[in-house]
């Protein structure tokens, strides 16, 4: 029964998540499989691995064959290396303490890769949440100084119109004054006329 290492979509739409699975070939994508072997979640980043490496070793020292997408997978996780070193083994040209040592390394390099990237996404994020709140901030002391300026136009109308409105009140009580004056003088012309006549 030929064997394929390939992954099994479970998730909603627009949301995939997969499982990584031997399954036979004949097999429908999302239907009967004969192992298990970890998750694929794409959706976070980085992408959500788990594997069971030695369940993926066996399966590949007994001829399952992986897909491409799998393949990478498998690659990145390091069961492909694994495998390389068990056959190495196998043959002599390393004994298993040196093999598991190889391994380890290359985890612990491969984690600090990881790591690293996980460390420049969140220092981009806080990046552009900063850069953010700056823009925010100035765009708040724009709106604030446009308020203000509004503010002392109107207050600077308000004044100018009552103002004009004092000054036209002044001319009025000056006109009114003056023929207050005029009339009171027309008066006294009278009363003289009156006097002389």
């Amino acid at each position: 029964m030929p064997v394929k290492i390939r992954l099994q979509r479970h998730g909603k739409k627009g949301k995939p998540f997969f499982w990584i699975v031997a399954a036979d070939t004949r097999a429908k994508r999302d239907g009967k499989f004969l192992d298990k072997l970890g998750i694929y979640n794409p959706n976070t980043n980085p992408a959500t691995i788990e594997l069971d490496v030695d369940g993926a070793v066996k399966w590949l020292q007994n001829g399952a064959q992986p897909t491409d997408t799998a393949r990478a997978i498998l690659s990145y996780k390091g069961a492909l290396l694994k495998k390389h070193l068990a056959v190495g083994v196998k043959k002599g040209a390393l004994t298993e303490e040196q093999a598991e040592e190889k391994f380890k390394a290359w985890l612990e390099e491969k984690e600090g890769k990881v790591d690293a990237k996980k460390d420049s996404l969140d220092k981009a994020k806080e990046a552009e949440k900063a850069k953010a709140l700056e823009a925010e901030k100035e765009a708040n002391a724009k709106r604030e100084a446009e308020a203000k300026e509004a503010e002392e136009a109107e207050a600077k109308a308000a004044a100018e119109a009552e103002a004009a409105t004092a000054e036209a009140t002044d001319e009025a009580t000056v006109e009114q004054a003056e023929e207050d004056v005029e009339a009171a003088t027309a008066e006294e012309a009278k009363a003289e006329d009156k006097k002389d006549a």
